[in-house]
């Protein structure tokens, strides 16, 4: 890689990190403006984050297989252009165009979620850590700064004008990573027979800790603003306390790794993971709407779900020997963990009409108990050790 290209590449690097939740956790807060203008019918409201996951799951095999035979470096040009397409479509008031371009969004995203960690690896080989810290900081960060200010801004310039404003971050990373292209990184194309970790109870059990955490955190992040506005808080107040529960995330999401490797840190981290969800969710059912309550609530849910998708990464590499078994078992349990969240948004929705969104909380609070005992049964489980194709 030549020299002038580095600080370009990292900045490039750095700025396709921070794109890789912003177009998802931004749209939440806008639901109701978006419905009340009718460029989106209450009853779709929950495919703005069910999409993209459909695409996570869906996209990831086929755009690996992209990578690695165009170069990684020049597919995530493309998707970074193609989520620019993605992210201003939304902004047309007609629900066909909201809602395709969050198929283009979710298409342009999983390209990053697939390629960005094995282009770091290539193109910086011995800064592997600091790049990765680096990015997932920025995905994390700017998630939740755009959940905050998205309630803010869309009081001034309305849902359509927010979105554009948010929106210019993809650009920005588009324009950057046009000047890092890095042609000379992935280009390699090879072939390895990969374990069939469909065969291990124990590969299962990890992808029902993935399924089930994801259905958590995505549900969540759809629906708490919704659900704390219909508690009395106002639009404003809602934002910022899902920004709140995002935020909290991220010290946990760094310090699961090195808890985990303490004595008895997984079943500790396990516990606290099903507790915080639980505690949290039973608090937003039966709190008055007190803001201070509500933000510590906010907090602990915040900090579990930064846990338990930090905790899925140890499962990944605790529970394998190789790492090609560790590459199939992350991909096993990201696919499936990804439909089995695309449900929740859409479902939830479904049952807050039908019941009210109380319902939803208590059918949370059952999942964060489920979720605990998958935990426990993951560190129970052997190690997944399956035959290669």
């Amino acid at each position: 890689m030549q020299k002038d290209k580095t600080g370009w590449l990292m900045l490039g690097v750095v700025l396709i990190g921070a794109n890789l939740r912003l177009p998802i956790t931004m749209m939440p807060p806008l639901l109701g403006r978006l419905e009340a203008s009718g460029a989106l019918p209450p009853a779709l409201a929950g495919l703005v984050t069910t999409l993209p996951l459909l695409a996570f799951a869906l996209a990831s095999a086929g755009l690996g297989r992209l990578g690695a035979r165009w170069g990684q470096g020049q597919v995530l040009l493309g998707a970074a252009a193609l989520l620019v397409v993605g992210n201003y479509l939304r902004v047309l008031p007609h629900p066909l165009a909201l809602l395709g371009g969050t198929v283009l969004v979710g298409l342009a995203i999983t390209g990053g979620n697939v390629l960005l960690p094995g282009l770091i690896k290539s193109a910086f080989p011995h800064r592997i850590a600091l790049m990765t810290t680096l990015y997932t900081t920025a995905m994390g960060l700017v998630a939740s700064l755009g959940t905050g200010t998205a309630g803010v801004l869309a009081q001034r310039l309305g849902a359509a004008g927010t979105i554009a404003v948010l929106s210019t971050v993809s650009v920005l990373a588009l324009g950057v990573w046009l000047l890092a292209w890095p042609r000379d990184h992935g280009q390699a194309v090879t072939h390895q027979a990969l374990p069939r970790v469909t065969r291990s109870r124990s590969a299962w059990l990890v992808a029902g800790f993935f399924g089930l955490q994801s259905l958590l955190y995505y549900s969540l992040l759809t629906w708490l603003p919704t659900i704390w506005q219909q508690s009395g808080f106002s639009a404003v107040a809602a934002g910022n306390l899902a920004t709140l529960f995002q935020l909290a995330g991220l010290p946990m999401t760094v310090l699961t790794p090195s808890l985990a490797e303490r004595r008895h840190g997984v079943a500790t981290l396990v516990g606290l993971i099903a507790g915080g969800f639980g505690l949290g969710l039973l608090g937003v059912a039966l709190m008055p709407a007190v803001f201070a309550w509500h933000a510590a609530l906010a907090l602990v849910m915040g900090a579990a779900s930064g846990a338990a998708f930090s905790m899925c990464i140890v499962f990944f590499q605790q529970k394998t020997t190789a790492p090609a078994v560790t590459a199939a078992l992350s991909g096993m349990a990201q696919a499936g963990g990804y439909l089995l969240a695309a449900l929740g948004p859409v479902g939830f929705s479904a049952l807050a009409t039908a019941f009210g969104w109380t319902a939803v909380l208590w059918v949370c609070l059952a999942l964060s108990v489920l979720l605990g005992g998958c935990g426990w049964a993951v560190m129970r489980s052997p190690q997944v050790d399956s035959p290669v194709d």
